[in-house]
């Protein structure tokens, strides 16, 4: 009992920790326009590669571009993109799942094999072939991530409805005359709310990593524009003179995706909630 009480402490620690250092996050990336010391995209090749100093707090990169200032404007294209991934793939799953899971029959049959035929292939292998049919872009990018992540959202709501649709509130509902629609919107999707979104803050850890890894392999965000996984593609250059302009990048990728993540724990040990 006491080691469960000391988890449950715990488990709400991080969960304010977590919350807090995403909103910090999230407050830079949108004040980015106020808060950023120079423009992310202007070129100064007099003041390339300069070391941190009053004037540039982070030094430059090879283009006399300030750090400091592209590394928040990258959050701005790293975090939004992922939010939208995670708002979009949220509701297409949601409305598949709750339909194949309250129908059944043979469009629960036909939605599902689609989604596992989905899953069946690594994520960044489909991505990877939707950004070649389309070409690179941060819009082909979410596209193809939005096209890939929404069946993870479908296939737990789908079977979280199989198992709320038996419940006596959804026969009283249906009963007293309540269409299909009204039961879906109104009972079966409030309740099934919260294990969706803690699985969301897990799969907006995996956006930002593969939004990352995209523009690192030049597939997303295109030059001058800032976006961390392109900072990383472009520091690799000067790995030996200047490792801080991979170095920087990389930390923030790697701090985010970790909050995500163990906020994204602490939420489903708390909830009960099993992770996909």
């Amino acid at each position: 009992m006491i080691k469960r009480s000391k988890a449950i402490f715990l488990g709400q620690k991080a969960i304010v920790i977590c919350s807090i250092i995403i909103v910090i996050f999230f407050g830079a990336a949108l004040l980015a326009p106020w808060i950023a010391p120079h423009d992310p995209v202007h070129v100064n090749l007099l003041q390339k590669l300069k070391d941190p100093s009053p004037q540039h707090l982070l030094g430059t990169d090879h283009l006399g571009r300030d750090t400091l200032s592209r590394l928040l404007y990258g959050a701005r294209i790293s975090l939004g993109f992922a939010t939208v991934i995670f708002i979009t793939s949220l509701g297409i799953g949601i409305i598949i799942g709750a339909l194949a899971g309250y129908i059944g029959g043979w469009i629960d049959s036909i939605l599902m094999r689609l989604c596992e035929g989905i899953m069946a292939f690594p994520n960044l292998v489909l991505v990877l072939g939707v950004v070649g049919i389309f070409g690179p872009g941060l819009m082909q990018i979410l596209l193809a991530l939005v096209l890939v992540q929404w069946v993870y959202y479908a296939r737990i709501c789908r079977n979280m409805v199989v198992s709320l649709k038996q419940q006596h509130f959804i026969t009283a509902a249906r009963i007293s005359g309540s269409s299909s629609w009204k039961i879906i919107y109104k009972h079966i999707i409030p309740n099934i709310q919260r294990p969706i979104i803690v699985v969301g803050t897990l799969e907006i850890g995996w956006a930002i990593m593969d939004i990352s890894a995209l523009s690192f392999l030049g597939l997303g965000i295109q030059p001058p524009n800032a976006e961390w996984g392109a900072m990383i593609h472009e520091g690799t250059s000067y790995i030996r003179s200047h490792p801080e302009l991979m170095i920087y990048p990389g930390i923030l990728i790697l701090a985010v995706v970790m909050t995500f993540n163990i906020l994204g724990e602490a939420l489903s040990e708390k909830y009960g909630i099993k992770k996909r």
